[in-house]
């Protein structure tokens, strides 16, 4: 079953959340470079496996799966792990942070880094959105830090769910992008997902993601831009 995975990424995008998930199933898949230098996400090809232009998608015998959250989701529950399966006490408080990483705080980001897709090309309206975003993404985080502390094991990244999964890379790219300008955040400021976030980074999943994508030694935790050997980032 699962020899029929392609994952189409790109590197450091939100296909690397897909990546650590597949690392930690411990599945077997196979890569398909989008090259978003290019602009390989918009080509016909692309559009007609996921009409939204975004990355990542997952082939699977199912058919194409795209959006990180679903993803995510379908590949926990075909596989048996990394959410609490049906019918257990802790899949309800599971799905409600995956569904707020994926709509609320992962939206935010977006608006941080790609402000001119959402504020137009007016570089002040640009400039205002990301600092507004900024600090919506800080309260988000807060909430995020709370909810650690309430729940260690949903959210933790020696044992990672997949809310570690996706909050390991979103703290990163918080950190870095977009590039000299991502002085407002501070991982310091929230204990509970730093110390995730170091746990991650101990992890077989991430040290692959390292080599494949060209992360770094210490991805999550003090991040440096990608250096990978395929394809960009950006």
């Amino acid at each position: 079953m699962s020899l029929g995975y392609r994952l189409h990424y790109a590197p450091d995008n939100a296909s690397l959340i897909v990546r650590l998930a597949l690392g930690e199933l411990r599945v077997p898949y196979r890569t398909v470079l989008v090259d978003r230098r290019v602009r390989a996400q918009k080509s016909p090809a692309y559009l007609a496996i996921n009409p939204a232009g975004l990355i990542p998608v997952l082939e699977t015998p199912d058919g194409p799966v795209f959006e990180t959250g679903a993803i995510l989701l379908w590949l926990a529950d075909r596989h048996g792990a990394l959410v609490p399966a049906p019918g257990d006490p802790g899949r309800a408080a599971a799905l409600k942070w995956l569904f707020y990483l994926s709509n609320t705080l992962h939206p935010a980001l977006r608006m941080i880094f790609y402000p001119d897709q959402y504020a137009g090309a007016d570089p002040g309206m640009q400039a205002m959105l990301r600092r507004h975003m900024q600090g919506e993404t800080a309260r988000h985080l807060d909430v995020l830090e709370r909810a650690a502390c309430d729940a260690p094991v949903l959210f933790s990244g020696a044992r990672p769910t997949v809310l570690g999964l996706y909050l390991g890379p979103g703290l990163r790219w918080a950190a870095l992008y977009p590039a000299g300008g991502a002085g407002w955040f501070d991982l310091a400021r929230w204990p509970a997902l730093a110390a995730l976030a170091r746990d991650l980074e101990a992890r077989d999943s991430t040290r692959a993601a390292i080599a494949a994508e060209g992360l770094g030694e210490r991805p999550f935790t003090a991040p440096q831009p990608p250096d990978p050997p395929e394809g960009a980032a950006l």
